[in-house]
């Protein structure tokens, strides 16, 4: 069924207009919008990696959450912004324009469904800054709407305990956490024997890069041929459960916190009135 890991009766498809249109106060429920991709996670995992753990945290999170917090899932964005991927088959991208444009028009949609707090849940490294960006141009044009751009892995877990000092600092694209994640919630999909590891060598500019970290811009193929980016082979389905349970914890947490917010209301100026949609229609102009 499409609600995938959501439970069913937190997934907002499944409620009709007029369940919708009833819900008691949509402006404190939360919406949760999990953004993925498709795109290559090495020999040893699926390309759907970022879209499986961004709806399994949230799914998990969502099963967490006391019945008395109003909560819904949508059906995620399975394709992101992934062109540092393009050279490995089976990774399928998205422009940052077209993304942009996508994640602008579902929010408004949210928004002209009468909810007021959104969640971007990001399960992609590749494109945070386009969700930050959809996320301000959202509450440029509704002052009372409150839109969370968050990275899904970015709240506190068990992952930090498990992997090594090298993974901590260098790690970016299929490693530990990923692989282990991965077990826990598709296992069927991960084929160890083929886990390969990969680390970039340290950025030699340490004003730049105090912990090592590329600071210019890369692709995956710049890092050697096998697309991993980190140390995936210790990688236990144990270690997948822990780090799912904490991060689902954390994340039910701060879905109860955003239905408690109760955030700055700003009215909207003339100058925005005037100029609603011409940021997505200038980032269009220049694509």
């Amino acid at each position: 069924m499409l609600h995938g890991y959501i439970p069913p009766h937190r997934f907002l498809p499944y409620l009709s207009w007029t369940e919708v249109d009833a819900l008691p106060d949509r402006a404190n429920t939360v919406i949760v919008l999990p953004c993925g991709a498709i795109e290559q996670h090495g020999p040893h995992l699926p390309c759907s990696v970022d879209s499986v753990i961004a709806s399994g945290v949230i799914g998990r999170a969502l099963e967490l959450l006391p019945q008395s917090v109003p909560a819904y899932a949508m059906a995620p964005i399975t394709y992101g912004k992934s062109e540092e991927h393009l050279h490995f088959p089976g990774t399928m991208t998205l422009t940052g324009t077209t993304l942009l444009s996508t994640v602008v028009e579902i929010g408004e949609s949210v928004y002209r469904a009468g909810f007021r707090k959104l969640v971007f849940a990001n399960g992609h490294g590749g494109q945070p800054q386009v969700l930050e960006m959809a996320a301000r141009e959202l509450r440029l044009r509704h002052g009372d709407f409150v839109v969370v751009p968050h990275g899904v892995s970015r709240l506190p877990n068990a992952s930090g305990r498990q992997i090594s000092e090298q993974e901590k600092k260098l790690a970016m694209h299929a490693g530990h956490a990923e692989t282990a994640l991965m077990l826990a919630l598709a296992p069927d999909t991960v084929h160890m024997a083929r886990a390969v590891a990969n680390f970039p060598p340290p950025f030699p500019i340490q004003l730049l890069s105090p912990d090592g970290r590329p600071a210019c811009a890369w692709t995956a193929r710049d890092f050697g041929p096998s697309g991993v980016i980190g140390d995936p082979t210790s990688a236990t389905r144990e270690q997948g459960v822990e780090i799912l349970e904490t991060l689902a914890a954390s994340w039910a947490q701060v879905l109860a916190e955003l239905h408690a917010l109760r955030w700055l209301v700003r009215e909207e100026s003339t100058w925005e009135r005037g100029h609603q949609t011409g940021f997505i229609q200038g980032a269009a102009a220049l694509a």
